[in-house]
């Protein structure tokens, strides 16, 4: 979900001219929240809030609820003293998961050149498309069309002649809606966003440019390249100016190597009981190892976060002798490293795992850790598809049941990345 601004200036429409403008860029509309709808159609047209239900931050926020000023990342307390009415749901990471797989094998269909860069976007060239599929803007109703009725969820498309300007597309088309940015309108169109629209403007250039007067990406364009050297530094200031003017020239990578894969908790009461946190751990390898095998993926290295109380934050990794696609594993890791942590006595507020040095389990070459025992690796595998049939929460391990004292929002989005 992007949280690029907005601008009320820019035209739902820039013209009907599609071509050349092959690059897609589709984005989920507040994603967790629909997948929460699709699945409790009750609460269509409340404000939801997904995460951020104890000491956490917000995942995804409805439009009702973004009303309130509600958005992702935002700290839960302050969620709720903006939207106190809002209707507060745990995250869903294993459900989301599924929703997205089917997102994504709706545009697979449509080209091989898909970079998909999280759980709910990714970008398609459809230069190779084109002929059997028709324009452009075709390509992308069909895309929207099939989205909607394979997955359940909307979706919104940016089309434009380069990833830049289909990302902001994206965005100004949102809610579920499509936008064409023909490529003669590029530079009217960027020229009339707000300059924190570029790729690559956050809060403190946002902050630097506007002690300049530059408050619009017209404003960065007209400004003299040497002025953006010095104020952003070189590489910054040409980057920045050349998206002003259009210039993006990178192409959509379909190889993008997914890095880690992850979960993070942050608990509603501080956890000062090792016990407790080694239990938390096996949950999150579970989900881990689940995500793992989903993709066909192995691990190498497995690293855990502790937040302490007073937010200081350690990470600790080791690298495996093989690599595992296995919780048992992943979870022997992790206990490992957290037994040379200190817990202070005012205990711990967030705990996190996540499996690092990806490589794809059928061209490893070499056997999971524990493959010498194939009963252990059934059963995990067993546990897949009992889940995939009858849903994330049906199946879990003995010595997490019944243990709910410290629920919790796992607020890392744990996208592969």
């Amino acid at each position: 979900m992007s949280r690029a601004p907005r601008s009320a200036a820019a035209r739902r429409s820039w013209g009907e001219d599609d071509t050349g403008c092959t690059i897609l860029h589709v984005d989920m509309d507040a994603f967790f929240v629909s997948v929460e709808i699709l699945d409790r159609p009750e609460l269509r047209g409340l404000p939801v809030i997904v995460g951020g239900e104890h000491r956490g931050v917000v995942a995804a926020a409805s439009y009702e609820a973004r009303a309130f000023g509600v958005h992702s990342a935002m700290p839960a307390t302050r969620a709720k003293v903006l939207c106190p009415q809002a209707v507060v749901l745990p995250g869903r990471h294993a459900r989301y998961a599924e929703v997205s797989r089917k997102v994504m094998s709706v545009l697979a269909e449509v080209t091989p050149v898909m970079e998909q860069v999280s759980i709910d976007e990714a970008f398609l060239d459809v230069t190779g498309a084109v002929r059997r599929m028709g324009s452009p803007v075709e390509i992308a109703r069909w895309v929207r069309a099939e989205v909607h009725r394979r997955s359940g969820v909307p979706a919104s498309v940016g089309v434009a002649s380069s990833k830049h300007v289909a990302k902001l597309a994206s965005t100004h088309a949102k809610p579920d809606g499509l936008l064409l940015v023909p490529a003669d309108a590029t530079v009217p169109f960027l020229h009339s966003l707000p300059v924190g629209a570029l790729w690559g403007v956050g809060e403190k250039t946002q902050e630097m440019l506007g002690r300049h007067g530059i408050d619009t990406v017209a404003g960065l364009a007209a400004t003299p390249l040497t002025a953006l050297h010095r104020m952003l530094g070189v590489a910054a200031g040409q980057r920045l100016h050349e998206l002003a003017w259009g210039v993006d020239t990178r192409r959509v990578e379909p190889t993008r190597a997914e890095k880690s894969v992850g979960t993070e908790t942050t608990f509603a009461e501080d956890i000062a009981d090792r016990a407790q946190l080694e239990r938390v751990l096996l949950r999150q390898s579970h989900e881990c190892a689940a995500r793992l095998r989903a993709d066909g993926m192995v691990t190498w290295t497995v690293a855990i976060k502790v937040r302490h109380a007073d937010f200081t934050t350690l990470t600790r990794s080791r690298t495996l002798a093989v690599p595992t696609d296995l919780a048992h594993d992943i979870h022997a890791a992790a206990r490992d490293l957290l037994a040379g942590v200190e817990i202070p006595r005012a205990g711990v507020r967030l705990l996190g795992v996540r499996a690092e040095r990806l490589s794809a389990a059928a061209t490893t070459g070499v056997q999971s850790a524990l493959d010498d025992d194939p009963q252990q690796a059934l059963a995990e595998r067993a546990m897949d598809g009992v889940r995939a049939r009858f849903g994330s929460q049906i199946l879990r391990p003995a010595s997490l049941l019944g243990n709910n004292r410290h629920s919790a929002f796992k607020s890392g989005s744990g996208d592969l990345s």
